[in-house]
């Protein structure tokens, strides 16, 4: 119901009483209850507002939480005592001890032995495909804020002219700097190279990367999108989807026709995409909050999954775990 306010109530905190899984809640009205029953939620509506009250016996706890996975370390823990392994990144050695400098899982290539944290600042390699947002203009460059560690760099001369022209950038074109990409733009690039400080040069020279026109972002953990081949998909359900090395994602329609992405597309995006646009970007989150790797497979899977399921009540925790896990299901049968 469009408009409708939405209340989470605690029943203990509601002086209601709790016996096994059976909650009771005095409630007075003078209009009309409707009362839908859910497996472990209530949503009653009254007039035009819509309470849930969920049922503070019936949360559930991961299992995992008072596990220690095997192949996750904290910073201090020994890793091995074997001297023929080499150190890697997230890594030092101490008495001979290969020890962990970061929280993270450990990976083995040979006899190189390196730990990936769970949570960091991106780290950029070149060929990753990256999505920022431009934060300054300066000459012949522009700032791009893309999680990483500091801001990457764009320079004028790795964007394609207008038009798709070939030519050495001349004066003019850096008066013009602004009007091709400006601060607050969102864009898809390529690392082009990495500096010896860490940052990131970037490039748009291909007609892929670019400005983004209409569509929405989702912030998530860059350990948590899987590198592929490539990370433009154009999924089943009509929108493409842009999954960023540097754990932004971009879900936007369709494009119709190619350009050179400086002109931004005003065009009126119909209800149903919309809608479309809205449940993938849900989805998405429910994935990365139960830290389900993202690539191309899963979120179709996890789309699939969440069809029985009203795009508003997507982000309800007990939902998103169910799409979580029926994904997690889906994706271990094809292994």
């Amino acid at each position: 119901m469009a408009g409708m306010q939405t209340s989470v109530l605690e029943p203990r905190r509601q002086g209601a009483r709790a016996l096994d899984h059976l909650v009771h809640l005095h409630l007075r009205s003078k209009r009309r209850l409707r009362l839908e029953l859910r497996l472990d939620a209530h949503t009653i509506h009254l007039g035009k507002m819509a309470v849930d009250v969920r049922l503070f016996s019936w949360r559930t706890r991961n299992v995992s939480e008072n596990v220690h996975p095997k192949g996750l370390v904290t910073p201090g823990d020994v890793i091995t005592t074997d001297t023929g392994f080499m150190r890697g990144h997230g890594t030092y050695v101490e008495n001979d001890q290969l020890l962990s400098s970061v929280a993270g899982a450990v990976e083995k290539v040979n006899k190189l032995i390196t730990v990936r944290p769970l949570k960091t600042r991106y780290n950029g390699e070149v060929g990753d495909v990256v999505i920022g947002r431009i934060v300054e203009v300066q000459q012949k460059r522009w700032k791009v804020e893309m999680a990483a560690r500091l801001s990457g760099v764009l320079l004028l001369s790795s964007v394609n002219l207008p038009g798709g022209e070939l030519r050495r950038k001349s004066a003019e074109d850096e008066l013009l700097m602004r009007q091709y990409l400006a601060e607050g733009d969102l864009i898809s690039a390529e690392v082009q190279s990495v500096f010896s400080d860490g940052a990131l040069s970037l490039h748009t020279r291909s007609l892929k990367y670019g400005k983004l026109g209409q569509g929405t972002l989702v912030l998530v953990s860059p350990s948590l999108v899987k590198r592929c081949k490539t990370h433009f998909h154009s999924l089943p359900c009509g929108v493409q989807v842009i999954l960023g090395n540097n754990g932004y994602i971009w879900i936007s329609p369709l494009p119709s026709e190619e350009g050179t992405k400086f002109v931004q597309s005003l065009e009126v995006v119909p209800h149903a995409t919309r809608e479309v646009i809205a449940r993938v970007r849900n989805c998405i989150i429910a994935l990365a909050q139960h830290h389900v790797v993202l690539f191309d497979t899963s979120v179709v899977y996890a789309y699939e999954v969440s069809l029985e399921h009203k795009v508003s009540t997507l982000l309800r925790p007990e939902i998103m775990k169910e799409v979580a896990d029926l994904t997690k299901q889906r994706l271990a049968q094809e292994t």
